[in-house]
């Protein structure tokens, strides 16, 4: 801080200047932060900001190779792979309050377009793979 202060003999001295924070400071936001947001944060903050469901056993390779494309661009995603139904997986994943899940299934694997759920929202979308990352990557830095 390049503080100084004049002493008792009129010399110039720096100051030991010692910091102090409340202990749980930290926790006192995290705890702010999810009243205030109720679990559903902003992208850019959320744990997990996509969840792939893949439809079967057989789309898991795939899925595993889209969250590769994810990780490289700092998205930060999981693949529910559980021997649960789709439907499950998504009701899952909605409860977790992920901004963004992916159902994967055959169409999605060949190249087609994602189909995404975005939280708050009622119907999934449609949308390509390259724009649908390049929305994420946006939205994780605004």
């Amino acid at each position: 801080f390049d503080m100084k202060y004049i002493d008792k003999d009129g010399q110039e001295k720096q100051p030991v200047v010692i910091h102090r924070s409340s202990i749980g400071a930290f926790e006192r936001t995290m705890a702010f932060l999810i009243e205030r947001y109720a679990g559903a944060f902003p992208v850019w903050l959320s744990p997990v900001q996509v969840i792939l469901a893949p439809v079967s056993e057989k789309h898991v390779e795939g899925a595993r190779a889209l969250a590769a494309e994810f990780i490289e661009v700092g998205v930060r995603v999981e693949i529910d792979d559980s021997d649960e139904t789709v439907g499950n997986k998504v009701r899952k994943a909605v409860g977790q309050k992920a901004p963004y899940v992916l159902v994967i299934g055959d169409k999605e694997l060949s190249g087609g377009d994602l189909m995404v759920r975005v939280r708050g929202e009622e119907k999934p979308i449609n949308i390509g793979k390259k724009e649908f990352i390049e929305r994420v990557v946006k939205e994780i830095k605004e």
